[in-house]
């Protein structure tokens, strides 16, 4: 008879959960930090010290451009924009649901919907002004960075959703953290975002991919009350067949 070994959309949910809800509530901080632009101009905030620290790394971006950042950094506003990672994003639904793995398409593609969503409806309340002359075309306003919470959501859910947890999956959390971290960098260096607009995108898209994962894997292990065939792997780590009967 062959053994079998929970593995959890996350091994730890409640863990999960609260890291998820402290990103989230930095990203608001942030959100109060920046402030409606109603009533200043970018890179001007409601706490002062951020808008002054968006004005020096703008600042000293112009000073330390050279061809290979460039090219590195026009590569992840490609990466990170609408017509490579919405294709992307629906095909590692699709891929999700062939393994059978529902849940885990069930947690991307919610973090893909929650993740858009707020970053619509801050993009609206906030209304910031972008930074003069950026390298790359731009639009709408530029609170929060779209690039940086698509490659932090993205990153971070797919490691997740294809990942079981264990120590493999962390080394793939830490390098989706670190793409995160230089997308957010990319979209400064590219004059398309002021700093804190980078920042607060990897905040709310890190929050969000975290928090949605955390709440389906407690809704499965509260309500479901079994092991779904995705969360069930041999010994050897392979899924076992499916029950036909």
């Amino acid at each position: 008879m062959t053994s079998t070994t929970h593995r959890p959309l996350l091994a730890r949910p409640m863990l999960g959960l609260g890291a998820g809800i402290i990103l989230l509530g930095l990203c608001a901080l942030m959100v109060l930090g920046v402030g409606p632009q109603t009533a200043r101009v970018a890179p001007a905030t409601a706490f002062a010290p951020i808008g002054r620290l968006d004005q020096a790394t703008f600042d000293a971006v112009q000073h330390g451009r050279n061809a290979f950042f460039t090219a590195v950094a026009k590569v992840l506003n490609f990466l990170g924009g609408g017509t490579f990672s919405i294709p992307f994003r629906i095909v590692a639904i699709l891929a999700l649901l062939f393994l059978r793995r529902f849940r885990h398409a069930i947690a991307f593609a919610l973090t893909w919907l929650i993740a858009e969503l707020s970053l619509t409806w801050l993009k609206a309340a906030v209304d910031r002004g972008r930074p003069p002359d950026p390298l790359v075309a731009v639009r709408g306003a530029s609170f929060p960075s779209g690039h940086a919470v698509a490659g932090a959501a993205v990153g971070i859910s797919l490691v997740i959703a294809f990942f079981p947890a264990g120590q493999r999956r962390r080394i793939w959390e830490w390098a989706a953290a670190g793409f995160a971290f230089l997308m957010g960098l990319s979209r400064v260096y590219l004059d398309a975002h002021w700093l804190s607009d980078a920042v607060a995108g990897v905040l709310l898209g890190a929050g969000v991919a975290i928090t949605v994962a955390a709440l389906v894997a407690l809704t499965d292990r509260r309500i479901i009350g079994h092991t779904p065939h995705d969360e069930i792997l041999t010994e050897g780590g392979a899924e076992p067949a499916p029950d036909l009967r």
